[in-house]
């Protein structure tokens, strides 16, 4: 599902005036960063709301815009704010009050009608539910959902035609069509319509076999229909793909055992969770994290033991750098759960994000040390020690994922990629290069390795044609990656090709502006061509862009005395 074209659907549904709108405004003004205090006036209460916002703390600004709303109750835009906020905090009966008041001044919100509707749903009202949801004002997001609803509140009445003609009926833009497939399959799956399950749900698999619903849909409908051959061949094909998959492998596991799964969504309030589940999982965070969470947690309200529901929520918390919050999601997952690995794995991640380092690593070490291995968790522990640059204890850890696999297989290559990179900045070349090079055999077109080994070689004036070749072959294939043409651009540069140099660099300071290793080096190849201004330019350039401070003090010195003959600069690039 394409996240740009969803948000883009967002905002034309209007469910985000606020957040878009006046979030322009406040930061042109630069209201936005002030530290506000609470407020007693209403402008104070919104500037403090505006604050809390871009420190993205929707705590804080559920509660200043309440505050705000207080002053001026009958502002549809403030209503429209708190209750998205109070929405994505899970604080669904407070949202409620507020849309009972909203709809009294803007008839056909969107979000306002979204939530009652909801609300209804999972009082089992119905008629009612379809009502409120029927009073949506036209636009992408909010008529694929009221349908969607529509459609599940029909079934939840025993008109199934009626609910697959409404899905059916549906006309808007392309990415409609997964959804309408994909529950319709669902509402006949569950009234035993096992042909037409069948034939929506492999057409949304046909669509994107990479979905992870609807590939479990998929295996689930054609074991129910009697091909579970069928089912079998499609679930493995997912797991060749995503092999470390918990759910398709629970599934995989129970339909080669012979068991004949539930269907996906057992009652019509499950299909109606699963509609908000499914677009706010697929929303993403272009346009902020208050309208998919609320989404999710309103599918939760729904069905609040779905532990992927909540999973979801914690990954776009942590996708959105609310570390401390995805965290408190992560350990809400069930410990029963299959998914309970993964949330761990995502809670070591975020008590790294949080500069607890060691409680990571206490957290993934048990399920690097149990039995069966996981190489997800030795990947992420891994990563979090490069990522401190603890390069030997990063190598450790992937050594024992190394000497897990046995004889290694193409998807192996991040691993001996990752291991290679921390030998390298051990200064352990040897091992490095073996690992670099069995990843480049493992994966013979990957573009960081073959940028990663051409450039170490380059650099130490090793096998200097292959490794030219190697970093042009990965940048023809990533053009567009500003970090793999500095690459290109830094190997002319240590060959002496200094105008080649400037022509690679200056495509790379376009690519990525805000790097400072980038300017820099552009800086030292415009000195060695004799554009010592501009070379100047670019270091002044690179030293307001916070680098490292080594780095700092070299650009600094650069600054005052430019590059002496045959300096390089002073780095190992």
């Amino acid at each position: 599902m394409n996240a740009q074209r969803l948000a883009t659907a967002i905002l034309a549904a209007g469910l985000l005036a606020l957040s878009s709108g006046a979030r322009a405004e406040t930061e042109k003004s630069g209201l936005a960063m002030l530290d506000v205090p609470f407020a007693s006036s209403l402008a104070g209460s919104y500037l403090a709301g505006r604050s809390a916002d871009v420190a993205r703390d929707l705590e804080a600004a559920a509660t200043y815009f309440t505050a705000a709303l207080e002053r001026d109750p009958d502002n549809p835009i403030l209503l429209e704010r708190v209750i998205v906020l109070r929405a994505a905090n899970g604080e669904i009966e407070p949202a409620l009050e507020l849309a009972d008041r909203l709809v009294e001044i803007d008839r056909l919100n969107p979000l306002a009608r979204l939530v009652r509707s909801v609300v209804a749903f999972g009082d089992g009202n119905y008629v009612q539910s379809r009502e409120e949801i029927a009073e949506t004002a036209p636009a992408p997001l909010a008529q694929l959902t009221a349908g969607l609803l529509t459609a599940w509140s029909e079934q939840a009445t025993g008109d199934t035609d009626g609910a697959l003609q409404t899905i059916g009926e549906l006309s808007g833009p392309a990415w409609y069509d997964i959804f309408q497939n994909y529950h319709q399959a669902l509402i006949a799956d569950l009234a035993g319509r096992e042909d037409l399950a069948v034939d929506h749900i492999t057409k949304a698999f046909n669509s994107d076999g990479s979905a992870l619903r609807v590939v479990e849909a998929y295996g689930v409908i054609l074991t129910r229909a009697g091909e579970r051959q069928d089912a079998i061949v499609g679930l493995r094909a997912f797991m060749a793909e995503q092999p470390n998959n918990p759910v398709i492998a629970e599934l995989l596991a129970a339909i080669e055992g012979g068991l004949t799964p539930k269907p996906v969504a057992s009652t019509p309030v499950e299909g109606a969770a699963e509609v908000l589940y499914g677009l706010g999982a697929a929303i993403g965070t272009d346009q902020g994290t208050e309208l998919p969470a609320a989404y999710l947690h309103l599918s939760r309200f729904l069905k609040p033991s779905a532990d992927l529901t909540l999973m979801a929520l914690g990954d776009l918390l942590f996708s959105a750098e609310r570390c401390q919050d995805a965290l408190d999601v992560y350990d809400r997952i069930s410990p029963d759960s299959v998914l309970k690995r993964n949330a761990d794995i995502q809670a070591g991640l975020c008590l790294d994000v949080l500069d607890r380092t060691d409680e990571a690593a206490a957290r993934l070490d048990p399920m690097i040390n149990a039995d069966p291995p996981d190489l997800d968790a030795i990947i992420a522990l891994g990563n979090i020690y490069r990522g401190r640059e603890r390069f030997a204890e990063a190598a450790t850890i992937y050594t024992k994922g190394i000497d897990l696999i046995g004889e290694p297989e193409a998807n192996h290559w991040r691993l001996f990629y990752f291991r290679g990179v921390a030998n390298e900045r051990s200064k352990n070349w040897p091992q490095a290069e073996k690992d670099l090079e069995q990843a480049l055999k493992l994966s013979p077109d990957q573009p960081q390795v073959l940028n990663y080994l051409g450039y170490s070689w380059v650099d130490m004036g090793s096998r200097l044609d292959d490794g030219l070749d190697m970093i042009r072959k990965a940048v023809e294939q990533r053009p567009r990656d500003g970090y793999i043409v500095d690459s290109l651009g830094w190997a002319y540069y240590r060959l002496g090709r200094y105008e080649d140099a400037v022509e690679q660099l200056e495509i790379a300071v376009e690519l990525r502006p805000e790097d400072p290793v980038i300017n820099d080096h552009l800086g030292d190849a415009y000195w060695q061509v004799g554009r010592k201004l501009e070379a100047t330019f670019q270091w002044s350039h690179a030293r307001d862009l916070d680098p490292e401070p080594a780095d700092l003090e070299k650009i600094v010195k650069k600054l005052e005395s430019g590059l002496a003959p045959g300096d390089d600069g002073g780095r190992d690039g």
